[in-house]
Formats: structure tokens, sequence, C-alpha cells
């Protein structure tokens, strides 16, 4: 549905997209995801045609953005991370006002504002202002005016940032809804259990490149990131611990937290192992703790640890 083929921006000196490709499949969610200046701000603004590539091609259901933006603007629906909405208007009234902008007839128009008010669950506040809505029912509504002209791609660049969990659950519900009746989703977040729980396949940007690209399984075979088994030991003699290290190399000593840390390619399989040579190399147990690989794991060894500004 979606084909972003070698595209290149950049902003006088600062290149922020490189020969960046990929494709979104009909009904996917598919995230993006980098540290702050990696590009994806570039990415979702090129998608929804607020700017155009310097090199390169994005098809969108059949349209090309270079010469078919208004097209595309009504196949898709924006939600951006900064909440767009009028305070001294009511609910009801900004929808009115974001609906009119796709020139909906009124009588359609009433009848979307209705259905999308049900679906964020805030049918019952539409005639409240904006500005006595708490942050995370004001981005309920946002998700709402991307909806009134029943896109068939729906962007949501950070749309949990700031919410409250109960806020955060109900917007997850929402996506989860929106997908499930076919509505294709291009998703940005800093939070990578929302990426793990949602998306179909996930694209890591860095400095303006692709770094890595698939599903949470095919992002585990490139990153070739393990599991990781942390045994904290009761005791600390420098005899047992340089017994245990030399026997098994792969098995590393950490002084500060008196622990044997061991990356693992089957943790399940393999913990009951690494137990029985540390107890045999004559140490004592004090705890065991697990961390299987997940999205944070991959993304930090693909992109780093150092902070980002």
């Amino acid at each position: 549905m979606i084909e972003v083929r070698a595209v290149s921006k950049s902003f006088g000196n600062i290149k922020a997209l490189e020969n960046v490709s990929f494709d979104i499949e009909k009904g996917e969610i598919f995230g993006i995801l980098g540290p702050n200046g990696a590009g994806k701000s570039t990415i979702v603004n090129i998608l929804n045609t607020l700017v155009k590539p310097d090199m390169g091609d994005v098809i969108i259901d059949g349209f090309n953005i270079r010469n078919d933006d208004d097209s595309i603007k009504l196949i898709m629906g924006v939600v951006p991370q900064e909440i767009a909405l009028y305070e001294e208007l009511s609910a009801y009234e900004n929808l009115m006002f974001w609906g009119g902008l796709y020139n909906i007839p009124k009588p359609e128009l009433k009848k979307n504002i209705n259905k999308t008010l049900e679906i964020v669950d805030l049918a019952g506040r539409k005639d409240d202002r904006i500005k006595t809505f708490s942050g995370g029912m004001k981005r309920r509504i946002n998700i709402a005016c991307s909806m009134l002209h029943n896109p068939k791609i729906l962007v949501l660049d950070e749309p949990t940032a700031g919410v409250d969990p109960q806020n955060r659950n109900h917007i997850f519900e929402v996506i989860e809804r929106l997908n499930y009746e076919g509505i294709t989703i291009i998703y940005t977040t800093h939070y990578m259990e929302e990426a793990e729980r949602f998306c179909d396949k996930i694209s890591i940007i860095d400095v303006g490149h692709i770094i890595a690209q698939g599903t949470l399984k095919e992002l585990r075979q490139i990153s070739n990131v393990k599991d990781l088994l942390t045994i904290k030991l009761a005791a600390a003699e420098s005899e047992i611990i340089s017994r245990i290290t030399s026997e098994n190399p792969l098995f590393r000593y950490e002084s500060a937290s008196n622990s044997i840390k061991v990356e693992c390619i089957n943790i399940g399989k393999e913990t009951s192992v690494i137990i029985n040579q540390i107890q045999n190399a004559g140490a004592v147990i004090e705890r065991i703790y697990t961390q299987g690989t997940n999205l944070e794991s991959i993304y930090l060894k693909l992109t780093g640890k150092e902070l980002r500004d």
C-alpha cells in the first residue's frame, strides 16, 4: 500500500534522510523508531505530504507524492504529536471545523462526528470546551479529528506522550479497533513496549539511515541480542570466582553487584545448566534474575546507549 524508494532529504547542510526505503502492506501497523534527531519526523512529514523529498519516490495507494498529494491527503489521517485543537471551542465544534476542511457534506460529517466520538468514548463530553479536558482526553479528540474523512491510512506520531495510564489504555483500544476495521497505521513512539505490542513490522532509523527493519523476530536475528541471566552470589571468594570464569569463558563477573552475568540463546533451556556449573564451582547463589530479549534491548544494541539531545 505504501512504497518508499531511495528517499533522501536535506535541510541546508543537514542530511535528515539518506537513501531510505521500506514497504508497508495494507492493514499493517508499521512502527518507526529512532533516537531524537534520527529522521523520524522527516519521514512522517514526507508521508503526510508536508515535506517533499529531494530524491526518491513515495507511492501511497497508487498515488505518487510528487504530483498527487491532494489525492493522498484524502486517504490519510494524521495525528500530530502536538495537540491541534481550539481550547475555547467544544469538542463537537472542533470536529465540525476540522471535518469541514475536507469538504465533507454536513449530514455525512455530523454522522462521522457522532461515530468517532463513540469510538474515542467522549460522546458524553461533546458539548464541553476543550480547555476543560485532561491531556489524555485532548489526545483522544485529536485522534477523532483525523478520522472524520474515513481515511485508509492513519499516521500516529507519539500518540500517548504525556498521557495517564487510563487514557493510554483507551488509546490502545482505539488503535486496535481501527486496525481491526482495516486501517493501515504508521506509528512512531519512544515507548518500546507500545511498538512491541502493536507493530507488525518495525523500522529503526538513526542519523537518517534505516539500520534495521522487519518483524520483532527478524530484528532479534539482525541484532544478535541474547537473553541475559544474572546470578547474584551470596559471597565473593576470589578463588571460586576465578574457577567459574576460567572454566566458562562466556560467564562475566561484575564485582560491583557480586554477580555472574551470562548471555543465553534460550534462557529457559540454559538456566538450570548454568546454575549447576556455578554451584559445582563452590559458589552459593543468593538470587537469580532473568531478562528476555525485548525490543528495548534490540533498540539499544543497534542505536547505542549514549544520550541524544
